[in-house]
């Protein structure tokens, strides 16, 4: 048995002269969280397409446990879960009637399905709610019912098109708490795509994408090493002022939105001389912080997660 369950090797996709994705090529191993992290327009939601078959590659394959299959092929189909960006349930049947309706359409029937609906239900937490229609719930609440649907067939691999899309941040923790019991407990392979920083720390492993090519791959540590030393963010209403006098002294200062971060070695100690060089009362606030997988973001691209690229 291959140490890989998936692997996509030189899948191009393009829109007329625009090219969404670039000859991609990736291997995720059996048993881990796998992140594809970028902006929007970096490609990951034209990946999740092609790799579930809602998109035919121009060129390139899929190799699932090392066969090469087409994503629309019923062998690969039934071993994947799938949760879209939009909540593709129906709103007016209750949280159970969704999940019978998916149990039956995975082949699911009678006690063994009455079992996988009780068993996913609990692990998401919504057994006292599953005789409530769907539209009364919250929008956490879908999505952990969504998560619950695609897993009652036991597939090998669970795929999230931006899970944390759309949730607030108390609800994303929860459902990252489920998703990682799921994975420690039952070895559930897990590929997601995001443009969140703080949910791609959940992964075991991230690729980095930016204009529909792969630029990084590596655990989130050793991603963030690659920046080196400490980030300065600097936030000001007069940014067009300081930032010449920021960009001289620095090399690795980069303009982001409504900051100016700088990347240095031991940078309590740069702060001091930095402020003193600025105009008094320009600044709003001066952070130091460890680098984060967006600084990593910007160190590679020049670029933030929130620019479109």
């Amino acid at each position: 048995m291959s140490e890989m369950l998936l692997e996509l090797d030189s899948l191009r996709r393009s829109f007329g002269k625009r090219v969404a994705v670039d000859n991609l090529s990736l291997s995720i191993r059996r048993g881990e969280i796998f992140g594809l992290l970028g902006p929007n327009g970096a490609g990951k939601s034209t990946a999740f397409h092609l790799l579930t078959g809602l998109l035919a590659a121009d060129s390139g394959q899929v190799i699932f446990d090392g066969v090469a299959l087409s994503p629309t092929d019923p062998r690969l189909r039934r071993r994947l879960g799938v949760v879209f960006q939009e909540p593709s349930l129906d709103d007016k049947l209750t949280g159970l009637e969704n999940l019978q309706l998916g149990a039956a359409l995975y082949g699911l029937r009678g006690r063994h399905a009455a079992k996988r609906i009780a068993e996913m239900s609990a692990l998401v937490e919504l057994t006292d709610r599953l005789h409530d229609p769907v539209e009364q719930y919250s929008g956490g609440m879908k999505r952990r019912l969504e998560i619950a649907r695609v897993l009652l067939h036991r597939p090998d691999m669970l795929i999230l098109d931006e899970p944390g899309r759309g949730i607030d941040q108390p609800t994303q923790r929860r459902i990252w708490e489920q998703l990682i019991e799921l994975n420690r407990r039952e070895k559930l392979t897990v590929l997601l795509t995001t443009h969140q920083p703080d949910e791609a720390e959940h992964c075991h492993r991230l690729a980095i994408l930016d204009e529909g090519r792969l630029i990084a791959c590596d655990s989130p540590d050793a991603l963030k090493r690659c920046v080196g030393g400490d980030v300065i963010a600097l936030e000001s209403e007069h940014l067009d002022q300081i930032w010449p006098i920021v960009q001289r002294d620095f090399s690795t200062a980069r303009r982001i939105e409504n900051q100016i971060v700088v990347e240095v070695p031991r940078g309590h100690e740069v702060i001091p001389r930095l402020v003193e060089k600025l105009p008094a009362g320009v600044l709003r606030s001066v952070e130091l912080r460890r680098p984060t997988l967006g600084d990593v973001f910007l160190h590679l691209t020049g670029r933030g997660l929130g620019a479109t690229a």
